[in-house]
């Protein structure tokens, strides 16, 4: 029975069809699509003579026009499965170019990829790599104490007496404002010049190291300067070390009082602001410095903080933040008469990126009020880390209180808790300008092995922030030669331009005593680490063995990746390690779960999983098969992974020795043949050595037919596999144009070009002239229809690309065109692999016209059939297109085809952009499936400052009221208030801008984010369906069908007319997100090892280093000169640091 047209509150009459002329309109050279009227029509339909593969039949008489009954809609879904294969047959060539491999059987092997022999390979080379920089690192370090040991030191040393390279002596003789060139300090400055290196991608000198001293650190002191004495020795065995391993990278030593010595030496990387930094806050020497730490911060906000010191107090929990790397868990509380949490984290956390941003923000809305009350914060941080039924680090346990200062030494709580072991260590910092006795805090430090800092003002904080580490060292120093084993660290980016790189580190122990029969000394000297670039482990792994779709990667022990191909971070700040987790770089499944655990366990696995990727573009989510396989890295915390598709198991060895072949072959990549046998592009590989790289490729296939004419295939200098596969595909791929394409008019079937890829890296275009449009990668693993073709058997279609915020197509000025591929698979011997893919690209509006002539009812191929009172028929796509919606989507949701002209613009577009009614009937029906996940690398514009013209961020403005009054003036307030102003002045980005600013970034680049990416692709139904969309008087009909061995859903469906009809619309276009709510993710945490060493106790510790109160005012002739230079409005300059003293007193 059939199905009545539905009303809009009142039937509507059906127009009057009329004969309408054959629609098949070809391709016509020049820009425009849209043909003049006055050109010919010609033959277009392969349904028709002489290529008929189907009849065409009427459909069943039915009502006039009544809705399409699915028998009907089924017949024409087959006409156009029927017209796309065939097109696909003829002009693919698929068939005819796996006989082309066989006819050239003799040019080839088979070769197999073996997982787990390749995956232990790969893993062996890895090692021997590290192996390397490992035994680089202990001569480091063996020396370094040495030469530290036998140095005398020196009270009266000046900086005339040491000479050495001043890494940011250049940036500063460039400043006519820096401090150090006013002094004329540059006298003990070397001035070098310097080479290009393409493998430190800078400027270096061989001959010497270079020093690098924070902002903060007066290079004039005594520490410092004997701290480069006896670090010059180091640049002997530097030097040594890069002639044992010409391959290594950075060296470096980072000292525990800030100073970094590094070879080779090359110029500091000027930032354009403050330069803020300080090796011993970077994740390489925080991690080597230190094990693992459970720390929890407790911050007094009683109402005697004031907003100066709140201000100082939260800054400074921000910078201790900062000093903490992925191995620590970490959790923040404020207390007065109470304690409470600041953030929605209950228990200890892990700190990394995410988690330490929340702590960062919480910590902002801290509101000081109430009485002070030491017991009730030191008894919520003690219940912390006794919580034993949480995942932590289980080694270094500590609280870190800031307070204004109060009398209370809770005796009895240490008591309770710690005492008479003393497993948890207690750090107290009074924070802020005020008489209150200190004496309760420094005994609260000393009785708990912790030590008693004072952050008087801004520039106290980093310093102060960060040198607990020295007394976290001891341990490790009294440990010996057993605390002496090499890290490696996460991925971060490199300082001084390497890019991503992983450093193995090495501590540094004072070996010194104090006199015969003295205590051993207890503190670290620093750290050694050197740099392995991520390149040069990838250099490591097989590349174009695997296939389009294999790929190696590698994780640590808390799962993040240190080798992936979605490892992309699109912006980098070397203040945080690059932390992408293994599930977080793919779509996370159960068994992916399982994989990664087995993996951090240090387990080897093989396992063939069901899985779903996302698409190279990120527009589609295909289902597929992958095996992979793992193995541990030995003497590392790395695990290294292979995945393969299973039709990569084996792949093509070319094997042309016969040099005439080569000749003949290779001439087919010179353009003089292009236009005869279509336009080749060739994948930017690194064929040779000495082959220039360019992202042209045209200019990319210049350079390397120069190249060729110089050396063969079988040069030392080239890698002949790549080349000899180049070649062979060449060959091949020209004798499908000879047997296929050249003898073939693509005009009359409305054909753009066609075109084959393989994994030899060739792309071949044909004719010529279509190589002008041709917008794929000219690398065919990076190319999205080429991946995807692999994956999915059948015809994969492509659509242009479009941005919903970009302007329609331009059918007017440019020929649109629509890919579909498939991929080629070969069976040699039994053994099955896909070499190649071949497709064709659709010519947009002749392709939509013949959809609409596929999807109708005519009998003859020059007269549509008419339908009227007299004569029963059903609608269909093409006479009734007023009425009745026809369309074709791919399994990502995106319009491909449409029987309505004024849709032909939207081709590309998500469905639910064209018709959001239709399209959310289709996923509440199950034809679709919607993934949603979150990119972590993502790029942001900059947010707009939401303070502008207002007081930096949450510094304290004093009132009018406090202005007038004399006894303001007098206060710690006024003096704090005046110190912030200053250092303001001098470090405006620790209150005003990002960090990354602050470390030399432009300021308007573009910051790290976190975006929610929507994908959809064809749920579980395959049959065809017919549903009703129910509005009311305003329901529609549809009809929705997959078509058979494509990724095209067919669809009809009545027009709406009214807007009632309209629903909720599906979003596919990625979002800026905050991600998945953090407070949540940490209840149930990722699987996770720490590391497998911990140093946090020793019997022979020294613990009567607790911190005195070493701060010492201004002298009144300082107060004056600055209070002077600020009314001026002149700059101010750093005075030299007297904590650099106070530190030495601690260290030597």
């Amino acid at each position: 029975m059939a199905v009545p047209a539905r009303t809009c509150g009142a039937s509507r009459p059906g127009p009057a069809p009329t004969a309408l002329p054959w629609p098949g309109r070809g391709p016509q050279p020049g820009p425009a699509t849209r043909r003049p009227p006055s050109r010919p029509p010609r033959p277009l339909l392969l349904l028709l003579p002489p290529l008929l593969l189907l009849p065409l039949l009427a459909a069943p008489g039915a009502s006039a026009y009544s809705f399409p009954q699915q028998h009907t809609m089924q017949h024409w879904a087959r006409r156009l499965e029927q017209e796309i294969d065939g097109v696909m047959r003829i002009f693919g060539g698929v068939q005819q170019l796996r006989e082309i491999y066989k006819d050239n059987r003799n040019l080839f092997e088979v070769q197999e990829n073996e997982p787990q022999k390749l995956v232990e390979k790969v893993a062996g080379d890895i090692e021997s790599l590290l192996d390397r920089k490992v035994q680089a690192l202990k001569r480091l370090a063996d020396a370094a104490e040495n030469f530290q040991k036998a140095h005398r030191w020196q009270d009266n040393i000046k900086e005339e007496d040491i000479l050495y390279y001043d890494a940011k002596a250049d940036a500063e003789l460039d400043d006519p404002e820096s401090d150090d060139v006013e002094r004329g300090s540059k006298v003990s400055t070397l001035r070098l010049d310097f080479v290009e290196d393409s493998n430190f991608k800078n400027k270096v000198n061989y001959s010497y190291t270079a020093v690098q001293i924070p902002t903060d650190i007066y290079k004039g002191s005594t520490v410092i300067l004997n701290e480069l004495n006896w670090t010059e020795a180091l640049e002997n065995v530097f030097m040594e070390n890069r002639r044992q391993d010409p391959t290594l990278l950075w060296q470096v030593f980072g000292s525990a009082t800030g100073v970094t010595r590094y070879y080779p030496a090359t110029p500091w990387r000027a930032p354009k602001k403050i330069d803020l930094y300080d090796v011993r806050r970077r994740p390489w020497y925080i991690q080597g410095a230190s094990s693992p730490k459970d720390m929890v911060i407790i911050v007094d906000v009683s109402g005697s903080v004031s907003g100066l010191t709140l201000k100082l107090m939260k800054t400074s929990v921000c910078e201790m933040l900062d000093t903490l790397s992925d191995d620590d868990y970490v959790n923040v509380a404020s207390f007065n008469e109470k304690a409470q949490p600041v953030s929605c984290f209950t228990h200890l956390v892990q700190a990394n990126v995410r988690n330490k941003k929340v702590f960062k923000e919480a910590v902002q809305g801290m509101v000081a009020k109430g009485t002070t009350g030491y017991k009730a914060g030191f008894e919520y941080a003690f219940d912390q880390l006794q919580n034993s039924n949480i995942t932590r680090a289980n080694c270094n346990k500590m609280i870190m209180m800031f307070t204004d200062g109060g009398e209370d030494r809770v005796q009895d709580v240490f008591e309770k808790y710690n005492w008479p072991n003393r497993t948890v260590r207690v750090f107290t910092f009074s924070v802020g300008q005020h008489n209150y006795d200190v004496t309760p805090l420094q005994w609260m430090a000393c009785a708990n092995k912790g030590y008693y800092f004072e952050i008087p003002s801004i520039g106290a904080i980093r310093i102060n922030t960060q040198e607990y580490l020295d007394v976290l060292g001891r341990p490790m120093v009294l440990a010996g030669k057993e605390a002496k084993q090499v890290q490696w660290t996460n991925v971060y980016e490199d300082a001084l331009g390497l890019g991503l790189v992983v450093t193995g580190t090495l501590p540094v122990f004072n070996l010194t005593q104090d006199g015969p029969g003295e205590k051993k000394n207890q503190l670290i000297l620093g750290v050694m680490g050197i740099d392995v670039a991520l390149n040069d482990i990838k250099r490591l792994t097989p590349n174009y063995t695997l296939g389009a779709n294999g790929y190696v990667f590698a994780i640590d022990l808390n799962g993040y990746v240190l080798l992936h191909p979605n490892l992309k971070p699109q912006t980098t700040n070397f203040r945080e390690p690059v932390t992408l987790d293994f599930l977080d770089a793919e779509l996370e499944d159960e068994n992916k779960e399982e994989i990664r655990r087995s993996m951090i366990d240090g387990n080897k696995g093989h396992k063939q999983i069901r899985t779903l990727v996302k698409s190279l573009d990120e527009r589609y989510v295909d289902e597929v098969v992958r095996n992979y396989t793992w193995v541990p890295i030995r003497s590392t915390n790395y695990s290294l992974g292979l995945v393969l598709p299973p039709y990569s198991t084996f792949y093509l060895q070319a094997n042309l020795s016969d040099q005439i072949l080569q000749v003949k072959y290779f001439e087919f990549l010179l353009p003089s043949s292009f236009e005869s046998e279509g336009h080749v592009f060739i994948a930017p590989r690194e064929y040779c050595k000495d082959l220039n790289a360019s992202d042209n490729n045209t200019e990319f296939l210049k350079n390397f037919i120069e190249l060729m004419e110089k050396v063969t295939p079988d040069s030392k200098q080239c890698n002949n596999f790549l080349l000899h596969n180049l070649i062979l595909d060449t060959g091949i791929t020209q004798q499908l144009v000879e047997r296929v394409w050249r003898d073939q008019d693509l005009n009359t079937y409305s054909l753009l070009a066609v075109f084959a890829a393989t994994d030899g890296g060739i792309t071949r275009v044909f004719p010529n002239k279509a190589a002008e449009d041709w917008t794929e990668n000219p690398e065919p693993f990076n190319a999205s229809f080429y991946r995807r073709s692999l994956d999915n058997r059948g015809y994969v279609f492509k659509p242009p690309h479009q941005d919903a915020l970009l302007r329609p197509l331009e059918l007017e000025n440019d020929t649109v065109g629509i890919l579909v591929s498939t991929a080629v698979e070969l069976s040699l011997g039994g053994r099955s692999l896909r070499p190649a893919v071949v497709g064709v690209k659709l010519d947009l509006e002749a392709w939509a016209e013949k959809f609409k002539v596929l999807a109708s009812n005519r009998t003859h191929q020059d007269q549509p059939q008419k339908c009227g009172p007299s004569s029963h028929c059903e609608m269909d796509c093409e006479v009734n297109n007023e009425d009745l919606l026809c369309v074709l989507i791919d399994d990502g949701g995106f319009l491909v085809l449409s029987n309505q002209n004024h849709q032909w613009d939207q081709v590309g577009r998500f469905f639910s952009e064209v018709d959001a009614n239709l399209m959310l009937a289709l996923y509440n029906n199950s034809f679709y499936t919607r993934k949603e996940s979150y990119d972590y690398q993502a790029a942001c514009a900059p947010q707009p400052p939401g303070n502008l013209g207002a007081a930096p961020r949450g510094v304290f403005v004093p009132t009018i009221a406090d202005f007038l009054n004399l006894a303001w003036w007098t206060s710690a307030a006024a003096w704090s208030l005046f110190q912030q102003l200053l250092y303001g002045l001098i470090y405006h980005s620790w209150f005003h801008a990002d960090p990354a600013e602050a470390e030399g970034s432009p300021e308007a680049r573009e910051s790290s984010c976190v975006m929610k990416q929507t994908q959809y692709y064809f749920g579980s139904v395959n049959a065809s369906y017919n549903a009703i969309i129910d509005c009311g008087n305003c329901s529609r009909l549809f009809h929705a069908q997959r078509l058979t061995n494509t990724n095209l859903l067919f669809v009809v469906a009545e027009k709406p007319l009214c807007s009632q009809c309209e629903a909720g619309r599906l979003l596919q276009k990625e979002t800026h997100s905050d991600g998945p709510e953090q407070c949540e993710l940490v209840q149930r945490p990722r699987y996770r090892r720490g590391p497998h060493i911990c140093f946090d106790y020793n019997a022979t510790e020294d613990t009567s280093d607790c911190g005195r109160g070493a701060s010492f005012p201004p002298s009144l002739g300082v107060l004056v000169s600055l209070q002077l230079l600020l009314l001026l409005g002149l700059p101010p300059r750093p005075q030299p640091q007297v904590h650099a003293h106070a530190h030495a007193s601690r260290r030597v």
